[in-house]
This record gives structure tokens, sequence and C-alpha cells, in this order.
């Protein structure tokens, strides 16, 4: 690896391809891999069709399971090991924010706060974005049953935090990927670009806008 990555995250708002992305990383990178698994929360559903109600147990689920995902990577990330996510520890709070009342954030804040003091921070941060056109599409073609309840405001909501959040994000290093008119899933061309520019990434902001290909 050209700049001895230890840790990637991938990021972005739903239906952006962020574990389709960590897949391919990992295999290319030769990482071991951490995805997020929302079918094993137990309140999801329930929250799509109460939100009001289901919104703390929801959170409280994803929480407590992406802590435990991660707290182990320090341990075993040695100098030729290195980790792929499909989410960054730190986006459990966006998405609080989104969904919680008040007091409810309040007791959510303290609580997060004591989880993620010793997690491994992440070499690379690679953000995707894309227009929501394009996030609504391809949400209904991968036809997720629990995702088809999603209100389109919630998705236009997720999207706009997504882009405060990283707007003034300097935690680590970041690769802001523009995944509109690129396919990193199918095209080998599209993913190989996006391979070698997370590959040259070592500090700072960075952005990757690729022009479609002309036929």
């Amino acid at each position: 690896m050209d700049n001895q990555l230890r840790y990637v995250a991938v990021e972005g708002p739903l239906g952006v391809g962020k574990t389709t992305l960590a897949r391919r990383l990992a295999k290319s990178l030769g990482a071991g891999l951490v995805l997020e698994n929302p079918a094993e929360n137990p309140f999801l559903d329930d929250f799509y069709s109460q939100p009001a109600h289901m919104a703390l147990p929801t959170q409280l689920h994803f929480l407590l399971s992406r802590r435990e995902s991660l707290k182990d990577l320090a341990a075993n990330t040695g100098e030729n090991t290195c980790w792929v996510s499909d989410f960054l520890f730190q986006k459990d709070r966006l998405f609080a924010g989104l969904t919680l009342e008040s007091r409810q954030f309040e007791l959510y804040q303290s609580l997060a706060r004591e989880l993620e003091f010793d997690l491994l921070v992440p070499d690379l941060v690679v953000y995707l974005q894309a227009p929501l056109d394009v996030l609504y599409d391809r949400i209904e073609k991968r036809a997720i049953p629990s995702e088809q309840a999603i209100a389109s405001s919630y998705v236009a909501r997720l999207q706009k935090a997504y882009t405060e959040m990283f707007h003034n994000y300097s935690d680590t290093p970041l690769l802001i990927v523009n995944a509109t008119d690129i396919d990193f899933a199918q095209n080998e061309l599209d993913y190989d670009r996006l391979l070698q520019q997370i590959k040259k990434v070592q500090a700072g902001r960075h952005y990757f806008n690729p022009a479609p290909e002309v036929a």
C-alpha cells in the first residue's frame, strides 16, 4: 500500500454505494472488512413505521453494535495489516441528531462520549456523495424491503446532514468522491482510477470528481 493505510472508513448517505466500495477496497488492499448489518437491528423495521416511538432504542442499538464492531481494530492492526469499514463511528451522532428529540439526544450524547474514546482513528475517510435523484434510484433498484418504506424527506435530510458534517471535517485525511457518474461496482476503469486516488492521499482534504467516459 502506497501510504501504509491501516484503516480506511467509507462513508456517505443511504444508497450511495458504501458497502460495495468497502468490499472492493478490502480485497484490493488485502484488508480485513468491517461491515454494518442494519438487518440485525431488531428495532429498525418498527422505526421506519413508528419513528417517533422507536428512534431511541434503534439508535442505541446501532451505537453499541458499531462500537462492538470497531473496538478490537487497534489491537489487531499491525505493520502489515489493514482494515476497511463501511461506516465511520462518528456518523452515529449524525443519525441520532436527525431522529432523537432533545432529551433523548442528551442521553445519547453522554453514552456516545464514553464509548468512542479508545477507538482506532481512520487513516483515511472516503466520503461518497451523489444527488438525491441518484440516491432515490439506487435505493429503489436494490429493493431492500425495509428501505422502501423510508420517506423521501428523510433521505433528503440525511443527505443534507452528511454535507454539513463533512463541510468542516478535519479529524482525518478526507477524500470526497462524486459518485454520480462512476460505477465502481461494475466498471473496472472507474474503480481502478478511484483506487489509485485513494492510495495517493496522505493528508488534508482531496476531491475525486471524474468526468464520465465518452464513448
